[in-house]
């Protein structure tokens, strides 16, 4: 099936539209990070180093790192921007542009998100590197789509909602989880994590400035809930429609980040930066050593 000009805008010089890439400058292996100026950082790990771009909040590098080629790609904040970013990823690997049609041999891209986030145990310090075996979507964007239900954890959602006592009037969350390749690479190094995707920064994360929040006890309700082995261990802002979208993609994907905060404590790090930086040399070791 062709697909139609409007549904895929291709821009002229034959890159996919948001992200000005090209099918054949995205590596199988992917780097995502949130601000753009973290991608130079990232880069300058890698040699090789084939172009840099910019548009928007979108900046890639394609490189090598210990001979692997690796894109990295800045998303900006948020699951709208990772529909964006997931569903042109895919393109570019997995849709034919001179013909806009679906390639007859899938491509399967592993995509890796390092971030930061605020731990919610008391027991996670500062600098922790939590891996993101569940993201946990409290944004709403897969419910857009109809893998909704075949990606996520029904059961866990089930108790989650029932525990937390979840507001009818926000989106009806989803449990989606990391690629077990990534899962397998990182649980020796990683605290094991159950993170909640949200939709900002302030009220859907519990903070309280001059609005106060819909469900007034929710980080308390967020730090009791157990299921079997598993609890909630973080904040973020992305990972869940990565790995949701990932999984009805057919792509290995998963999410990293370094805790800068633990809002149990109540305190925080703003000089994080050495501590992301070694994140994401371990990320790249891990990577460079993953079998295609």
């Amino acid at each position: 099936m062709r697909i139609a000009e409007s549904e895929l805008i291709i821009n002229p010089d034959g890159s996919v539209f948001h992200l000005h890439l090209r099918p054949e400058e995205l590596a199988d292996t992917v780097i995502l990070v949130g601000d753009p100026g973290r991608v130079d950082m990232v880069a300058s790990f890698l040699t090789d180093i084939e172009f840099r771009r910019a548009s928007r909040e979108f900046v890639s590098v394609t490189g090598r790192y210990e001979g692997k080629r690796m894109t990295v790609l800045s998303t900006g904040i948020g699951t709208d921007n990772i529909d964006i970013v997931m569903n042109e990823l895919d393109a570019l690997a997995n849709v034919d542009f001179a013909t806009r049609e679906v390639k007859p041999e899938h491509r399967t891209l592993t995509i890796l998100r390092i971030g930061t986030t605020g731990a919610i145990q008391p027991d996670i310090p500062l600098g922790s590197y939590i891996f993101s075996h569940i993201s946990v979507g409290c944004d709403g964007l897969l419910n857009w789509y109809s893998c909704r239900d075949k990606v996520s954890i029904s059961d866990m959602e089930e108790a989650f909602v029932r525990h937390v006592g979840w507001d009818p009037h926000l989106p009806s969350p989803y449990f989606a989880k990391a690629g077990e390749k990534l899962i397998r690479a990182f649980e020796d190094s990683t605290v094991k994590g159950v993170t909640i995707s949200a939709p900002g920064f302030y009220g859907p994360q519990g903070r309280v400035l001059r609005v106060p929040l819909a469900m007034k006890d929710m980080l308390d309700r967020f730090e009791s809930f157990r299921f079997g082995e598993w609890r909630i261990t973080n904040f973020e802002m992305e990972g869940s429609a990565l790995a949701g979208l990932a999984a009805h993609l057919g792509h290995v994907a998963g999410t990293v980040c370094c805790a800068i905060a633990n809002r149990h404590l109540k305190s925080s790090n703003p000089d994080y930066k050495p501590q992301v930086r070694g994140l994401v040399e371990l990320s790249l070791k891990k990577l460079a050593g993953l079998q295609a």
